[in-house]
């Protein structure tokens, strides 16, 4: 088994599914009342305004017509999908779910990023069980090995770190958001790609 893949896997389906509750959340608070649009709304109703706050008011869509039936669903996958990433994820068909419940959180109400979060969990939660190549590890190999854990580690303390920051320091965090954005983008594939490597280096050595 790639332990390092079923770190990055696991954590990444629990950091979705947490991010998945808030949305639910907040839009079960918002009652059953009809989302202006349904390709694009916010989670948080008011008194948020999208335009003045860092997370414009927690984006989202959703196939359904009820901010409350939305919230309630959404919820219950999102605690559906912290429980599978923390005590499935390595079985067969882990992976595989694990991304199949991640469409569904986007198409249910649960925000654009924990969907997206989930997705690149559920392919590394592909990866493992994959038996690793045999022969010695190539120099990207083995410089992304080294790096392992830090890119995960990175990523875990911006997505809960960027919340008291926010709050504090709103306009500043709301000016330089592209550049939170960015690193979520680099460091959601890196973490997996270095957790690959770790593994495939670990391997090599028990050889």
């Amino acid at each position: 088994m790639r332990k390092a893949t079923r770190i990055v896997a696991t954590s990444f389906g629990f950091i979705a599914g947490i991010a998945g509750l808030e949305h639910g959340y907040f839009e079960i608070l918002q009652g059953n009342t009809r989302p202006a649009s349904l390709t694009f709304f916010a989670s948080m109703g008011s008194p948020c305004v999208p335009e003045k706050v860092w997370n414009a008011c927690e984006p989202a869509m959703t196939l359904l017509p009820s901010f409350l039936a939305a919230g309630i669903l959404t919820v219950l996958l999102s605690l559906l999908i912290m429980l599978w990433s923390a005590l499935y994820i390595q079985r067969k068909n882990g992976g595989s779910l694990l991304i199949l419940f991640s469409v569904g959180l986007l198409l249910l109400g649960g925000g654009f990023f924990p969907p997206l979060i989930g997705l690149i969990g559920g392919v590394a939660g592909l990866q493992i069980n994959t038996p690793v190549k045999s022969g010695r590890p190539g120099p990207l190999t083995q410089f992304m090995a080294r790096l392992w854990p830090w890119p995960l580690v990175v990523f875990i303390l911006w997505v809960f770190g960027q919340i008291p920051v926010g709050y504090f320091f709103n306009d500043f965090l709301q000016s330089n958001m592209a550049y939170g954005l960015l690193l979520i983008l680099v460091t959601l594939p890196l973490s997996a790609y270095c957790a690959n490597a770790y593994d495939t280096r670990r391997q090599e050595n028990t050889i």
